[in-house]
């Protein structure tokens, strides 16, 4: 497999890395907000989303789903005008699921997004039990516009790691997804959460194995954060499971960059929850100082996306 990296920036096909290419510069991700909510929170898969999902539905930092969408990306590029003298966007519709909605609507408001004219890309983050065929063909209509994005929450492969999260569907229907959005051409990124409850480090590397054989475009690494008003700080506070400390994170990352497909690429390394809310880990609140650790440890031992993966 040709090497699609410059090592000598970072070790691992960064989503900055990509953008440049591409476009010449870098792009700004504008989130988005349609006031849609999830059918694991209103009853129809589940109640009370996803375990570790907070009230934002993970959009905390989305914008307010009151104003229009033009508004919104509006008030997004007057957030970044200070550091960001470009004009090019990511219209990111994050907040919950972001494809359950009335046809008409989606339309409307996924068209709004890309028509305008600094937009570059549009990003859609849903569930993959979302994803019907009138909703795939519209996504595909509209990636004859700019390119679409479909970003999808597996975070395991792990039935039972699945249930304890209260995920809501089976690994079958991820991968009927897959499918049918690259028969269209859609781009896909699949969310990844390292240390949930019980799962060992065999485990998580499992997931990373099972991706390589995906046809999939873009990961999202993300640790397991613990935050305020979710069940999961329920939980935590009765059991205490282990999260990472920095080091330890590092080392398990380093091990899932060196096993990635190396023509993947990779949108986080970690996250960040609101610091406000954010119970556990703590040092996950200094973003800075974790992506410098991250890159030291990367470069000081020489470690490299798709470096076991392709020595296999």
């Amino acid at each position: 497999m040709q090497n699609l990296i410059d090592y000598s920036e970072k070790r691992y096909y960064s989503l900055d890395y990509y953008l440049k290419k591409i476009y010449g510069e870098k792009l700004y991700k504008i989130s988005l907000n349609g006031g849609m909510t999830c059918p694991n929170r209103d009853g129809t898969v589940g109640n009370g989303g996803c375990i570790f999902c907070s009230a934002g539905g993970s959009g905390d930092f989305a914008a307010s789903p009151s104003k229009s969408i033009a508004k919104q990306i509006a008030d997004g590029k007057n957030l970044v005008a200070r550091k960001y003298t470009g004009h090019s966007y990511i219209a990111y519709f994050q907040a919950y699921t972001n494809t359950y909605a009335p046809f008409e609507y989606l339309e409307k408001i996924f068209t709004e997004a890309i028509m305008e004219p600094e937009i570059k890309i549009l990003s859609i983050a849903t569930r993959p039990d979302c994803l019907n065929e009138e909703i795939i063909a519209l996504l595909a209509r509209l990636n004859q516009i700019k390119p679409v994005w479909i970003e999808l929450g597996l975070q395991t492969i792990h039935e039972k790691s699945a249930a304890f999260i209260r995920r809501g569907y089976p690994l079958p229907v991820f991968e009927n997804s897959v499918s049918k959005l690259r028969a269209v051409g859609i781009d896909i990124i699949v969310h990844v959460i390292l240390y949930l409850p019980d799962e060992t480090e065999e485990m998580m590397l499992e997931t990373i194995s099972y991706l390589n054989h995906m046809d999939i475009q873009g990961i999202k690494l993300q640790l397991l954060h613990v935050l305020e008003n979710t069940d999961l700080a329920v939980y935590y506070e009765k059991h205490h499971f282990h999260l990472p400390t920095l080091d330890e994170y590092v080392v398990l990352l380093s091990r899932c960059i060196s096993i990635l497909r190396p023509d993947i690429v990779i949108h986080r390394l970690t996250g960040d929850g609101p610091k406000d809310i954010l119970i556990e880990p703590k040092w996950t609140g200094n973003k800075r100082l974790v992506l410098n650790t991250i890159q030291k440890y990367l470069k000081s031992r020489d470690i490299r996306q798709g470096k076991e993966y392709l020595d296999v």
